[in-house]
């Protein structure tokens, strides 16, 4: 049982309340507490030494990535963080300077992005260290964007470039708050998610919440310097094309809109992001999969993305 097929079994059952908008499923839960212009998002995520980072990563990059996690969730939705709590496991030999350093890495993000950090727990863990953080945002009313609402017939479009997590990108990424806040305010996305799994694994979330196929074309795909540099320098890497569509961490922003807006989209987006690349690489259609086509024709995706217990 794959870490998919867990949340599966474990969701339906899951209890809910008269706040609830969209809860177990998506990047963020949507909640409603009444206020006229707002709704609240709340996400929690966790990395693990071995697992999210090395023993020898840079404290003050763990820390910060811990943070930025919940971060991109939240541009995810189109949402403004706002407040987080911090949950701390350490093994018993732990060394203060390096859970100062930690905090200093997830502080100054947090500053970055208008985040306070208003409490949390310690706690012993055996061995390695984990920290998971729950954060709170805020979204205007309305302006939500959900996992489950993509449309046949959809431009999908993919910020930045893909692969590059295994030279180091998951440690620095940025999460993109501002540039979904802008998409949301100035064009109807259908349906979006960050690419936390890999564009495969990730794209299939959307595509299976609403309903929908997908077919990809090969080389509109973004592939980051790094994935070449890697697959250059190493004979046993993954292929490029693998890396961007199978590497997890590359938490960039995936949308759909509809085609009549595409080239809209893709100039205003020169103009006022001019440094972030913003690449379309296919469209969504009726049925279900993913289907990569290059000169020579379609074949069926079967690639997929990260996956926790998948062995």
């Amino acid at each position: 049982m794959n870490e998919f097929d867990l949340i599966a079994r474990l969701t339906p059952a899951l209890p809910a309340n008269p706040t609830v908008v969209t809860g177990a499923g998506d990047d963020c839960a949507v909640l409603d507490f009444g206020l006229p212009d707002k709704l609240f998002l709340f996400k929690t995520d966790a990395v693990v030494e071995g697992v999210h980072f090395e023993k020898d990563t840079p404290p003050e990059k763990i820390g910060r990535k811990a943070l930025a996690r919940c971060l991109s969730d939240i541009a995810a939705m189109a949402g403004t963080p706002a407040a987080a709590v911090v949950t701390l496991g350490l093994p018993e030999q732990f060394k203060p300077e390096t859970v100062g350093k930690i905090y200093e890495g997830l502080n100054a993000l947090a500053k970055k992005h208008g985040v306070a950090v208003v409490g949390g727990e310690t706690t012993a863990n055996p061995e390695r260290i984990f920290i998971s953080v729950a954060l709170l945002g805020t979204v205007r009313r309305g302006k939500q964007i959900l996992r489950s609402t993509a449309q046949a017939g959809d431009a999908i479009f993919v910020t930045g470039g893909l692969g590059g997590s295994a030279a180091g990108g998951h440690l620095d990424f940025e999460p993109r708050l501002a540039e979904a806040r802008w998409l949301a305010e100035h064009v109807a996305v259908h349906a979006m998610i960050d690419l936390s799994d890999g564009l495969a694994g990730d794209l299939r979330h959307i595509l299976q919440a609403s309903g929908v196929g997908a077919e990809l074309l090969k080389t509109a795909i973004p592939i980051s310097r790094a994935a070449k540099e890697i697959a250059r320098n190493n004979p046993l890497a993954k292929a490029p094309l693998a890396a961007a569509l199978s590497e997890g961490e590359d938490f960039e922003l995936l949308f759909t809109v509809a085609a009549g807006d595409a080239v809209k989209l893709a100039d205003a987006w020169k103009k006022h992001f001019p440094k972030l690349k913003l690449s379309c690489i296919g469209k969504t259609v009726a049925g279900e999969g993913i289907t990569l086509r290059d000169k020579t024709g379609a074949q069926k995706l079967d690639a997929h993305g990260y996956e926790h217990f998948s062995g």
